[in-house]
């Protein structure tokens, strides 16, 4: 049985092991309820002597669409887009110091470490603008809904051995299967690296509504519609009755 020390580490992860890094996470699946605010996963874990921790929270890829607006006559309209493939739905880096300090460059761009280093593939037909516009376009989309996060997190060192973070979730939080990698870095390298997955997933009543509309669109629609005139017929009779 695992028993918690008070700093958010089970006994278990203080074993001696053969492995220099090993992870863990407080809550291996996230659940989407009916007034889901967000919500904060706690990973910790031990090393084996020195080095520094580098944590990376991807969600699943997805195919964005970013359009480029222009004024014309003082008007705002979509004048040109662009689809962006490879584009984690969630990301997020935490790190035991900055990065510049403890991993190289070449490091970074290998293990698409930080966002400036994400391998995402940008198809236009626009030639106003490059394909870096249209990236940096959806990184601020990302960011601004909460999903991206430019700076990384802290991961806190409690003596030489054990270490912590907190993963942050907001409310509109994709769900899907996410991995997170943990890299314990030496010398600018990875040393050692291991991937846990994480699922967060909807359940319950709102779960089974969104399943019914994402697999049988037009029933739902015509559900949808049936409903929307039958709550006004309901208020038209209410209110003749008043």
């Amino acid at each position: 049985m695992i028993s918690w020390l008070g700093l958010g580490f089970p006994t278990a992860v203080l074993a001696e092991s053969a492995d220099p890094l090993v992870v863990d996470l407080s809550n291996h699946l996230v659940a989407i309820t009916t007034g889901f605010a967000g919500t904060t996963v706690l990973l910790f874990g031990a090393v084996e002597g020195d080095g520094d921790v580098v944590v990376v929270v991807r969600g699943p890829a997805q195919t964005e669409m970013v359009r480029r607006k222009e004024r014309v006559m003082g008007i705002w309209v979509n004048h040109a887009q662009a689809v962006i493939s490879d584009a984690p739905s969630y990301y997020r880096v935490a790190a035991s110091r900055t990065l510049d300090q403890i991993v190289a460059v070449s490091t970074l761009e290998r293990h698409q470490i930080g966002l400036d280093h994400l391998a995402m593939k940008v198809r236009r037909r626009d030639i106003s603008v490059s394909d870096d516009d249209y990236r940096k376009a959806l990184l601020r989309l990302k960011e601004s809904a909460g999903l991206y996060a430019r700076l990384p997190g802290v991961v806190s060192f409690i003596g030489h051995r054990l270490f912590r973070t907190e993963i942050d979730f907001p409310a509109n939080v994709p769900t899907g299967i996410y991995t997170v990698e943990v890299f314990l870095m030496k010398d600018g390298e990875v040393s050692s690296a291991q991937t846990t997955p994480l699922i967060i997933s909807k359940i319950g009543v709102g779960s089974q509504v969104f399943d019914f509309a994402m697999h049988r669109a037009a029933l739902y629609g015509i559900f949808a519609v049936l409903l929307a005139a039958a709550a006004g017929w309901l208020a038209a009779v209410a209110f003749r009755r008043g």
